[in-house]
This record gives structure tokens, C-alpha cells and sequence, in this order.
């Protein structure tokens, strides 16, 4: 029973429940930038470099059966072992994409944590003053 309430109280921290939103926002996140890599990216380098899909660059490490498309899902669907390149290119872009989008999103966090220049301190009050003057004039 002790166990299960130390178990409680871990769960319910801030630090566990901040944890589990920010990896649900980042799986969410991560879609968001894999349909940007795939469908906005991804075309437009292509379109720079002759019309090149990355997704199908691969290169078969077995026999081809007869009959079979030139394609990686065909290739994958028949059995064939390929050495999908071009699926990993595209998995990298993506994570430096993602990388570089999460760093200005914590750079930018750490400019507005900054905190203000502290604030003069505050003049002190005429009664504290009278009273110092009070204990000085009494010193003497």
C-alpha cells in the first residue's frame, strides 16, 4: 500500500506531468514537420535536382523476380532486401529540420526567461530616516 502511494505522489509531480505533455506535443510536433519535409521540402529539392524523390532511391541486394515493378514498395512487397538510401536521406532532413526548429523554439524561450535588470532598491522611508538620525544623535 506504501508503494502505491509513493507511486501516486511521483505521478502527479509537475516535472512527470510537464514530461508527458511535452511528448505528446512532440509527437504531434514531429508529424507536423515529417507532412512539411515530405510534402513542401522534399518536392522542392527534388524539383532543384531533376525531379528526384528521395523515398525511391534505394539499391537491391538480391535477385529481382521477373515481373517485378522498379520500385521500393514492389521490391519490398516481393521479398527483395534493399538498402533503402534514399528513405534514410529523407529521415535525416527531416531531423535536422525538427532540430533546428526546437533550437529556435529554446533559444527564444531562454530570451523571454531573462530576467530583468533588478530594479533599483527602493528609497528608504522618512520614519526609518528620522529614526537613524534619532540613534546617530544618541551614539554621540
Amino acid at each position: 500500500m506504501r508503494m502505491m502511494k509513493e507511486f501516486r505522489e511521483f505521478a502527479v509531480k509537475g516535472n512527470v506531468i510537464d514530461l508527458a505533455v511535452g511528448v505528446i506535443i512532440g509527437g504531434a510536433f514531429g508529424k507536423i514537420v515529417t507532412s512539411m519535409v515530405e510534402d513542401i521540402m522534399m518536392p522542392i529539392v527534388g524539383a532543384l535536382f531533376g525531379s528526384l524523390d528521395f523515398t525511391n532511391l534505394y539499391i537491391a541486394l538480391g535477385k529481382v523476380p521477373e515481373g517485378t515493378a522498379p520500385t521500393l514498395a514492389a521490391l519490398k512487397e516481393a521479398g527483395v532486401p534493399t538498402l533503402a538510401y534514399g528513405n534514410f536521406i529523407t529521415v535525416a532532413i527531416n531531423f535536422t529540420i525538427l532540430a533546428f526548429i526546437i533550437f529556435v523554439m529554446v533559444k527564444q524561450v531562454n530570451r523571454l526567461r531573462r530576467e530583468a535588470p533588478p530594479s533599483p532598491p527602493a528609497a528608504t522611508p522618512e520614519d526609518v530616516m528620522l529614526l537613524r538620525e534619532i540613534r546617530d544623535s544618541l551614539r554621540k
